[in-house]
């Protein structure tokens, strides 16, 4: 019997894993682990925690419709890996890999005890959209890429030699086993969760769930390709329209996977621009597992000259600058927050309110529906000016102007800040009389300090 446990792949199709066990030819004990450690602090009520909550019960509702057995559990993966080990003649574990700390940890742990029991280990890695190992080998650099434009055009190289299809096997071509009684009952979900799950089985089936369910992501794709792609390219940055694709808390939780994305989007001739942004997302993770600082440049330079002081303002969308506020409000309220506002409102945190960028970063690990860690992180690092091709220490965006240039008309500021829907299309965009800081003079000691901060980390 093969244990293959579900993470961030919460899908039934085009799963390198699937393949392996369909060739096995043997049965599987299906997983999902719920980590207390990934749900704590009532994460499971923030939108990142619903949106893996809604996924994981839309997973469980497919694997019924397919006639199969997918088991959620609660506990530290370590010690359930152990109990199932002892409950079930188990010859091998499966899993698909993560680089992030925290996920490197667990599963050595897990490979520990699977190796403690004399059971073999077998992993995958297919969280990016081309193999990254493969490819960095192929690139024959000894060190890794550092800026984007010449890791895109090999990457694009390598994709039109090398690149992998999505997989065949479903779920449905699986043979899924039942969960020993005892282990099920050790590791029972708490009711607050078994309770989330509930409300999001009761969407997928057409209930009446407290909360919305996730939709299909096949069906959010078609239509971004059909209707939105053709405008893709001049209306990303309009972020008062609907003009980007949504997919990513889809994407980032895997109940879709970047191959099915990749391979619709070459029926089109539009692709390419939209193309570089799942390059983006493999730089991000190709990043996150070659840089060795990835995860730790805040240790490695001297943020002694930054505070927090004005950071709940900026939370609570009280910094006197409407476009902040207005996507702040926004991100607090859906969860949902358009990529140049991240880029505008994440450097007005680091830089103009001279803030650690490690506030930011976990404030949205809470409250970004589409969560991802490796990806927020290298979005942070990029703002405060740190990492691989991250914005020079001066570039600072003014928000003033990123609002009327991208949004002239305020329809944004006027749909989150009704408040202030009254004021003229020029005045709208301007801070506000109470604003925590003045554009200009702080962006003028941003420079100063980010100048040292970066000299520091010097080696």
């Amino acid at each position: 019997m093969i244990i293959f446990l579900h993470r961030k792949d919460l899908r039934v199709d085009d799963m390198l894993a699937f393949n392996y066990i369909h060739a096995m030819h043997k049965q599987s004990l299906h997983v999902l682990i719920l980590d207390p450690f990934l749900l704590g602090h009532e994460r499971y009520l923030e939108h990142s925690g619903v949106n893996f909550l809604q996924h994981a019960a839309r997973l469980r509702q497919l694997y019924l419709e397919a006639g199969q057995q997918l088991h959620i559990v609660y506990g530290e993966p370590s010690a359930v890996l152990n109990t199932l080990l002892a409950a079930h003649p188990v010859e091998e574990l499966v899993f698909h890999e993560d680089s992030t700390p925290y996920a490197k940890q667990r599963d050595r742990l897990l490979r520990a005890t699977a190796e403690a029991a004399r059971v073999n280990v077998t992993s995958f890695d297919e969280q990016a959209l081309l193999d990254l190992r493969d490819f960095h080998r192929w690139s024959g650099r000894s060190e890794p890429y550092k800026v984007f434009t010449p890791f895109y055009r090999k990457w694009s190289d390598y994709r039109l030699r090398f690149y992998r299809p999505a997989t065949s096997v479903h779920v449905s071509q699986l043979a899924t086993v039942a969960l020993a009684p005892d282990a099920a009952e050790a590791y029972a979900l708490p009711p607050q969760l078994e309770a989330a799950l509930a409300a999001g089985d009761a969407e997928a089936t057409g209930g009446c769930g407290s909360v919305p369910g996730a939709p299909d992501p096949h069906s959010v794709l078609r239509g971004f390709l059909a209707e939105r792609l053709s405008g893709y390219a001049d209306g990303r940055d309009r972020f008062a329209r609907e003009a980007t694709s949504r997919l990513s808390r889809h994407l980032n939780v895997g109940a879709i996977s970047a191959r099915t994305v990749y391979e619709a989007l070459l029926e089109s001739e539009q692709r390419e621009v939209w193309l570089r942004q799942l390059a983006w997302r493999d730089f991000y993770i190709y990043q996150s597992r070659l840089d060795s600082d990835y995860f730790h440049y805040e240790k490695r330079y001297d943020l002694s000259p930054l505070d927090n002081r004005y950071f709940q303002a900026w939370s609570e969308a009280r910094t006197g600058i409407p476009i902040i506020d207005a996507a702040m409000t926004e991100l607090n309220t859906t969860g949902w927050m358009p990529n140049r506002l991240r880029m505008v409102t994440s450097m007005f945190l680091t830089k103009n309110l001279l803030c650690p960028f490690t506030y930011g970063e976990q404030y949205f690990r809470f409250k970004l529906s589409d969560y991802d860690n490796v990806l927020n992180r290298g979005g942070w690092l990029w703002c405060a000016s740190l990492g691989f091709d991250a914005a020079p220490y001066f570039r600072i965006m003014n928000p003033a102007t990123q609002s009327a240039t991208h949004d002239p008309g305020a329809d944004y500021i006027r749909r989150w800040l009704p408040e202030l829907a009254g004021l003229s299309d020029k005045q709208i965009h301007l801070p506000q009389a109470h604003a925590l800081v003045e554009l200009t003079a702080s962006r003028a000691r941003a420079i100063e300090v980010y100048k040292g901060i970066l000299q520091s980390g010097r080696k």
